[in-house]
Order: structure tokens, then C-alpha cells, then sequence
């Protein structure tokens, strides 16, 4: 189910400016005398009307506080108060005004979020996580982010695939030391998981797994979680150390943890290159 909120407004052009030039929203829909406007899952329909509707506040969160610094220096001059850390709601924020005198929250939660990105927002901001904070995947959000892979489309709906969950420190570095470098993540994170998958349920046990893989991470990613594909994992002391079967396919084994810092997205080529 989705939702969005309306508001009158005695200026439409120029709220829908302001909302778009300022705020980076998108323009969602125009309809007949109200146009409707969208920020990652926020959907705002702005409406002409002799009176503005200026109650209630309308509220922008971003990741963290380094967004909400750069929303202050960009809005200094309608901001009405400073930035300031709001130990009962756990938030660092401030307030401004729109072109109508509507309040605007800018804020971060300074605590962990349940899933709050719209697909498209998922897709767009994964990114491979190699450094993690010191804290524990707790069992409830482990036991959602599997539930949700259940979900993964298998060859004839016959799921081969299935998870493998590493807590153990000394598994763990093991299986670090493995490639190198390239597995070192492994060791970084609270724990890890081998996407894995049995050749005798399906002949696409293969595709099932690394489809299941890259589901679990834009999963554990829409959970605030970060992961890494580790490549070259389908290993028999890997196996071995995981109590898999040797015959059976292990896609990747990838850390999971809450992340400790996220890296800038690198530039992407055009849509022209992508388009053979």
C-alpha cells in the first residue's frame, strides 16, 4: 500500500518551483489543477486553492548528519532554527519555511531504521561494504531478511538455493584468509552468509544462487545492512569449514554488518553505452 499527502496551495508554480529546484523532488504526476510531487518514497500533491493549507510539517530524513549540515548551508536564509540533536526522538535537525510559510524538517536519525527505501532507492544507492561497526545483526531482522528471500524467482519454481549463516570468529577468518584481500571483508563484519544451492533440485542450481545472492543483499541493504560479493567462494575447504556439501554450489560468501562508512557512488557511463 502507498500514500501520499495534499495540499492547497494560492501559489502553485511557484511552490512546485521550489520544491523541484530547491529540494531535488520529482515531478510524480500532473493532474488537472494539482501537480504531485515525489522524494525517494515522500509523495506530495500540491493542489490550486484560494487558501493555502499550511498546518502540519512536512519532513525530509536523509542518511546522516554530513546531508542535513548541507541542507542548513543551502537553506540558511529560510531556516527558523539551528541544527541541533533532539535526545528524546534520538534526531539531529532543523526547521525552515517554504515559499508558503509550510514547515520543513530537514533530519537524520542518530538510530538504526527499519526498511524506509522504495525500490528504485535501493537499487540506486547499494553499495559493496567492506568495513563494519562493532555491533550484532540482531536475530529478528535476520529472521525478515530471509522470509524476503523466499521471494527469490528460482528455474521452474524449484528453489535449490538456500543460506548458510556464519557467526563463528574463527570460521570467519578462515575463510578471510582465503583469497587474500579479497576476502578480507569477511573478517570485518559481526557475521556473514554463503549463498549456496543443491545441483540435485535443480540443473539451474547455478543461476538460483547467484540470483538469491544479489536478492539477500538488496534485502539486507533496504534493512540499513551492508554486504560484499566475494567472488571464487565455491572452494572445498570453504565448503568443508561450512559443513556443505562438496557437490553443492556456493555462489558467494559475503559479510554482513551494519556499515561503517558508505562510499560515494562512482560515475556511471551513459545509458547510450549501455544499450547494445
Amino acid at each position: 500500500m502507498s500514500g501520499l499527502t495534499f495540499f492547497g496551495t494560492a501559489m502553485p508554480d511557484e511552490i512546485v518551483e521550489f520544491y523541484t529546484e530547491k529540494l531535488g523532488m520529482e515531478i510524480w504526476l500532473e493532474q488537472s489543477g494539482c501537480t504531485i510531487l515525489k522524494h525517494g518514497n515522500l509523495l506530495l500533491g500540491f493542489c490550486e486553492s484560494e487558501r493555502p493549507d499550511v498546518q502540519g510539517t512536512i519532513t525530509f530524513f536523509y542518511p546522516d548528519r554530513e546531508d542535513v549540515d548541507e541542507m542548513h548551508e543551502k537553506f540558511a536564509d529560510i531556516a527558523i532554527t539551528e541544527l541541533k540533536e533532539n535526545e528524546r526522538y534520538r534526531i539531529y535537525n532543523f526547521f525552515a519555511k517554504d515559499p508558503e510559510g509550510r514547515s520543513i524538517e530537514f533530519q537524520t536519525f542518530l538510530h538504526p531504521l527499519g526498511p524506509h527505501m522504495e525500490g528504485i532507492e535501493v537499487l540506486r544507492t547499494r553499495r559493496s561494504i567492506r568495513k563494519f561497526e562493532d555491533k550484532e545483526v540482531s536475530a529478528p531482522i535476520l529472521d525478515k531478511i530471509f522470509d524476503t528471500c523466499r521471494y527469490s524467482p528460482t528455474s521452474k519454481n524449484t528453489p535449490s538455493y538456500y543460506f548458510v549463516p556464519i557467526h563463528d570468529s574463527g570460521i570467519r577468518k578462515a575463510l578471510a584468509a582465503e583469497r587474500g584481500g579479497a576476502s578480507e571483508p569477511i573478517e570485518n563484519a559481526p557475521m556473514a552468509v554463503a549463498i549456496c544451492s543443491d545441483p540435485y533440485v535443480s540443473k539451474r542450481h547455478v543461476q538460483d544462487a547467484v540470483i538469491a545472492g544479489y536478492h539477500f543483499m538488496l534485502t539486507a541493504w533496504a534493512h540499513g545492512l551492508g554486504t560484499c560479493w566475494i567472488a571464487d567462494m565455491d572452494r572445498d575447504m570453504v565448503k568443508d569449514r561450512l559443513r556443505v556439501p562438496r557437490e553443492h554450489y556456493i555462489a558467494t560468501v559475503t559479510p554482513l554488518g551494519y556499515p561503517e562508512e558508505t562510499m560515494i557512488a562512482p560515475k556511471r557511463k551513459d545509458l547510450e553505452d549501455y544499450l547494445k
